[in-house]
């Protein structure tokens, strides 16, 4: 209860000295400058088609509620911004029935209720610099490609060697954790970024909200980059305090103590289309990442595809994504795997085809994801998942 009372004072304290130094906007013509409110909800109707472990439909939606504010024009707080976003997820979850280990819906959650998300403060820091504080999502700024967005398989969120990881999970959707970022920019090219991470992922809203104890230790991660007319960045990640191995055992029987850390490196690289509105403008990406081996199941991953926007020259809004992904196992979990009496093979691979266009100010969405050895188990069919996503933004 006690830590519970800590997390309302200090995420109470961000947010609230975020809205109070933007008040005296809301007597001014300068309201609309300072604050800008957003939000988006999204249904998705998923089922698998074949193979899996069920065949049936899914519903699945997420609401979403943020405001940014520019602190510099609402109080004079100079250099400052402040954001806020809150979540609501609800409805089923189709990767019980695909049986997949890294997931085929980039909305789908465990537990179905509202959160505070984001709740943040960045100052920035002469021209060049800025330092963030609050509860922050990871993949907002790291281990991101931008042109993988509109793929639906959490895969290409972030890897899963990195997304597997913690006592329940790193600081990314559903659920963050109090976070400390900077970022350096010496120039519209070059970036240098690092952040420090609770090791405990948990928001207002999850059953024990906020830890402001730092019990488990910290994540720490830095990424360094080059982005133009594409991207190369190479990035490292690291726990402060060590975690259990998932199969190596003390002589007391207790799990060993390993060091969780692994790497990555992401490409990404336009191909063809000059500015905002070219049509068929063509975007390509890939990435790979490694772990540790000892503390996850996933030693590494990559993933590689295609983004065409503006397909249509008549359809803006139209986009056309595939990709292809592929998770390797840890020599341990597999073993874990056999000695219950399941063989596992050594990856689960992916690919996944979509498209996206706007009717009105609905955005719709038809995706397919075939899936090669759900759950890496050679005895579960490949499985086919069909999905349609719905999605108006205000």
């Amino acid at each position: 209860m006690r830590q519970r009372r800590n997390l309302a004072l200090q995420v109470g304290v961000i947010v609230s000295a975020a809205f109070v130094a933007a008040a005296p906007a809301l007597a001014s013509e300068a309201l609309g400058e300072a604050i800008v409110l957003s939000g988006g909800y999204t249904v998705d109707v998923a089922g698998v088609v074949s193979g899996g472990l069920a065949k049936r439909g899914r519903v699945l939606d997420d609401l979403q509620l943020g405001a940014d504010i520019d602190l510099e024009k609402a109080a004079g707080w100079k250099g400052a911004k402040a954001h806020v976003l809150l979540l609501n997820n609800s409805g089923a979850m189709p990767n019980d029935d695909a049986g997949t280990l890294q997931g085929v819906n980039n909305i789908e959650v465990s537990r179905q209720r509202a959160r505070l998300f984001e709740a943040w403060v960045e100052q920035g820091l002469g021209d060049n610099a800025s330092v963030l504080v609050g509860l922050y999502d990871l993949n907002s700024e790291f281990y991101a490609n931008d042109s993988a967005g509109l793929l639906l398989a959490p895969a290409f969120g972030i890897g899963s060697e990195l997304a597997a990881t913690g006592p329940n999970g790193p600081s990314i959707f559903p659920s963050t954790a109090l976070s400390a970022r900077v970022r350096w920019t010496p120039n519209e090219q070059v970036y240098v970024q690092a952040a420090a991470i609770n090791a405990h992922a948990g928001v207002l809203g999850d059953p024990d909200g906020v830890c402001t104890e730092f019990e488990h230790g910290l994540l720490t991660i830095a990424e360094a980059g080059w982005q133009g007319r594409g991207k190369v960045a190479f990035g490292a990640w690291r726990y402060t305090k060590k975690q259990p191995d998932i199969r190596e055992i003390t002589v007391a029987g207790h799990p060993a103590a390993k060091t969780a850390q692994g790497a990555y490196v992401l490409l990404e690289r336009q191909l063809t289309g000059e500015g905002e509105d070219a049509v068929r403008k063509t975007t390509a990406f890939a990435r790979l990442g490694l772990s540790d081996g000892d503390t996850t199941a996933f030693r590494g991953g990559w993933q590689a595809g295609l983004l065409v926007e503006h397909v249509f020259e008549g359809r803006p809004d139209s986009a056309f994504s595939v990709g292809a992904n592929q998770a390797f196992l840890t020599g341990k979990f597999r073993a874990n795997a056999l000695d219950e009496g399941r063989s596992l093979t050594r990856a689960e691979s992916a690919i996944e085809v979509t498209y996206s266009d706007k009717i009105g100010p609905v955005t719709i969405q038809p995706d397919l994801q075939y899936v090669r050895n759900p759950g890496a188990d050679g005895g579960v069919g490949h499985a086919l998942v069909a999905t349609v996503r719905f999605g108006v933004a205000f």
